[in-house]
């Protein structure tokens, strides 16, 4: 059985909250308790009349009323990749507020991919969060409707690309951090500077290579293609790209390295070279994780406070849950900031 299409069903402009689940049922062809499983993320429906309930919630706008719901004391904390320092700082925050309000972290991740698994959503739906945080990453369509029609609220920290105006996100001045670390280098007297960017498909990132095309061009240096280089904000594409800039026989005396992790490789790879960190080669990061500072010699570095923008991140997804109207979206950029350390110095004369 098919469902009618939009514009002929009546009761398709109903509100969420003339809409009931008996509604539903009857026009998806199906009880009221198959719509609840549906809602409940109960795995024993059909596939193709769970996509056929699904659709009908998200037309009709339906959201659970908060008070059918039975919150899990949970906070679903989801990354696009999970596997280095960067995500415990996000993981601290997260738990900081959790635990004062009572609840636990349950941890997921998308494996490379910028939106969750279908069956991550199922999962999320049954668990009936207090809320969902997702790191670097985002929800299609279908997904968000699955959270609206529950009541479950979400945010997103660092959004890999635009999250929509109607969607609650915690990011940072990426823009200005990129403008802060390269214009430090212009100040200390490099003309020659590189740029290891992360993943151009992330916002974050082309906003820290933006940040240093404008630092350049305002200076009134040229902006050398060649000298910027992709990465992918791991250690491996900082050592990587950092041999291939440092083989580049005008090579750069400073590189802007898009974030810490990819700084470390980039210092691998001038150790392999011979090039001493800041006598012939001075490195700016960006993230500020712990090891900047234990890392020999210390390294410069824009500080993203990634503690506070999780703390800020929960907190928000947990506000979004107690409010019982339609929260307006939000979206909040935390300041980053300049840590001058060890690892840039002018440059040699020639």
């Amino acid at each position: 059985m098919t469902s009618p299409q939009p514009a002929e069903t009546p009761t398709r402009k109903r509100s969420a909250q003339t809409a009931t689940l008996a509604e539903i049922a009857r026009e998806a062809g199906v009880s009221a308790p198959t719509v609840s499983k549906v809602l409940n993320g109960r795995a024993d429906v059909a596939p193709s009349t769970r996509a056929r309930v699904e659709e009908l919630l998200r037309v009709h706008g339906y959201r659970r009323r908060r008070a059918e719901s039975t919150r899990s004391p949970l906070i679903d904390l989801v990354f696009h990749e999970l596997e280095s320092a960067w995500a415990m700082e996000v993981i601290r925050g997260v738990e900081n507020v959790a635990r004062d309000a009572g609840l636990s972290v349950v941890l997921s991740e998308s494996a490379g991919r910028l939106t969750p698994g279908r069956t991550w959503a199922d999962q999320v739906a049954a668990r009936r969060p207090h809320g969902v945080i997702l790191v670097l990453s985002g929800l299609d369509e279908s997904q968000r409707a699955l959270l609206t029609s529950r009541s479950i609220p979400f945010v997103v920290m660092d959004p890999a690309g635009d999250p929509g105006a109607d969607v609650p996100s915690i990011g940072a001045t990426n823009w200005q951090g990129g403008l802060a670390a390269t214009r430090h280098l212009v100040d200390l007297g490099h003309t020659r500077i590189g740029a290891i960017s992360g993943p151009t498909r992330m916002m974050c990132s082309r906003a820290r290579v933006d940040g240093y095309r404008a630092a350049l061009e305002t200076a009134g240096l040229p902006v050398d293609p060649g000298l910027i280089v992709t990465g992918d904000f791991h250690h491996e594409a900082g050592y990587r790209q950092g041999l291939e800039l440092l083989r580049r026989p005008d090579r750069p005396t400073a590189v802007f390295a898009g974030n810490d992790l990819q700084a470390l490789g980039l210092y691998e790879a001038a150790r392999e070279l011979g090039l001493r960190i800041p006598q012939d080669l001075s490195v700016v990061g960006f993230d500020d994780l712990p090891v900047a500072r234990w890392v020999g010699p210390p390294l410069t570095t824009v500080r993203q406070p990634l503690m506070e923008m999780a703390e800020a991140a929960a907190r928000l997804v947990l506000d979004l849950g107690r409010d019982d109207g339609s929260p307006t979206a939000t979206r909040v950029e935390l300041a980053t900031s300049l840590e001058v350390r060890s690892s840039t110095a002018p440059p040699r004369e020639a």
